[in-house]
């Protein structure tokens, strides 16, 4: 399978959850977490915490009904084929909870069946299936803004970070890394800079950290421009289809169209802001690069965030299938991006970190474009209030 991209279909997103449920469904959901923390409990020790829903799947009790109303239809597609050890068949309700566990806590198949008395090949095949309806039915829930009043919305947020203005999106990458046999052939393609075994994701975040364009599958040697020049993003905005919304009058005779920020190991672009590089720099563009900073961290705090909350991606992923594993980053996004839709209060208990990819340098891209180097220029002289009105 070929790099995910980011899914550009345009469609409302709907946060009324509860009418995604009736009011059976629900009480049916209530009694069945009573059944199900019993059985992980008789097995764990009461000191992990597993009596509380949060706790097991760090998503409240409305979001994971959402979810399974989501893979409802697909899932139960073939009713009865999974079951517990004891014979017992698998309900929608505990299918999306192996699935939801397995790509939360990042442990094996085995410590998963285990804990809830499934055999391991359940657990993966069970997870599998979720991640196919998820790709099927969630999609909705990664796109671009469609609207020039969601656009106007990001904008404003993005400038009451540090003032920047008319910034619509922050691009940054991180690297999912395996462990791969070294004897397998191509296991060289995946050997990034850092000697490590690695995929890309590349995600471009909104105000909010969520994910507006993700690019993923490619091999973690690429270098962050390469994997940009590479998406789809990337030639909608050379053929100014994208970020080709109102430009900003930022004097008489100049203006500041759309553009998204990113760190120096992209390229200096009209549609990408980047850094001034250089540590002997002038106070306005010393002052341009620490507003730079603090507006981009945003897409670092949600890749943080990404592989804090699914762990499966977070670690070392032994032999993962290369062809899969493109589709799991993906549907760890959509979840990721279903919380912040649904206004989740258990994504209040997470640290927010800024730290994603421990171990790799800061990359560095010489290219610049003569327009844009122009435009960040007046930028930053119309930051620090020193361009001419």
């Amino acid at each position: 399978m070929g790099p995910v991209r980011g899914y550009r279909k345009r469609r409302k997103i709907e946060k009324k959850v509860e009418q995604n449920a009736t009011a059976s469904e629900k009480e049916e959901s209530v009694d069945w977490w009573d059944e199900f923390s019993k059985r992980i409990n008789g097995v764990l020790p009461p000191s992990k915490g597993m009596d509380k829903f949060e706790s097991v799947f760090k998503i409240s009790r409305k979001t994971f009904n959402y979810i399974c109303s989501l893979v409802k239809e697909d899932m139960m597609a073939k009713s009865g084929s999974y079951a517990f050890t004891n014979g017992k068949p698998m309900s929608l309700n505990d299918q999306v909870a192996v699935a939801l566990r397995r790509l939360g806590s990042g442990e094996s198949l085995l410590t998963i069946g285990d804990s809830f008395g499934l055999n391991h090949s359940t657990v993966s095949q069970v997870t599998w299936r979720f991640v196919e309806a998820m790709e099927e039915r969630g999609l909705h829930h990664l796109r671009w803004p469609s609207t020039e009043q969601e656009m106007t919305e990001t904008k404003s947020k993005f400038e009451k970070i540090r003032g920047l203005p008319n910034c619509c999106g922050a691009i940054d990458t991180t690297h999912i890394m395996m462990c791969l046999p070294a004897a397998e052939p191509a296991s060289n393609v995946w050997l990034d800079q850092e000697k490590k075994h690695s995929m890309i994701l590349q995600a471009i975040v909104d105000p909010d950290l969520r994910f507006q364009d993700i690019v993923t599958g490619w091999p973690g040697k690429m270098n962050d421009s390469s994997v940009l020049q590479s998406s789809n993003f990337f030639k909608l905005c050379e053929k100014g289809k994208r970020l080709n919304g109102k430009k900003m009058v930022l004097c008489e005779g100049s203006e500041l169209r759309e553009y998204i920020v990113g760190d120096s190991g992209y390229p200096l672009l009209p549609w990408l802001v980047t850094p001034y590089q250089g540590k002997e720099l002038p106070d306005s563009k010393a002052e341009f690069n620490r507003r730079h900073f603090a507006t981009r961290m945003v897409a670092q705090r949600a890749l943080a965030r990404l592989k804090e909350m699914w762990r499966i991606i977070q670690g070392v992923m032994w032999r993962p299938d290369k062809h899969r594993l493109p589709r799991i980053i993906l549907v760890c996004c959509l979840l990721h991006n279903i919380v912040i839709d649904l206004e989740d209060e258990a994504q209040d208990d997470m640290p927010l970190s800024h730290h994603h990819d421990s171990g790799y340098h800061q990359q560095v891209c010489e290219s610049v474009d003569k327009t844009a180097s122009i435009q960040r220029d007046k930028l930053s002289l119309y930051l620090s209030g020193r361009l001419p009105p």
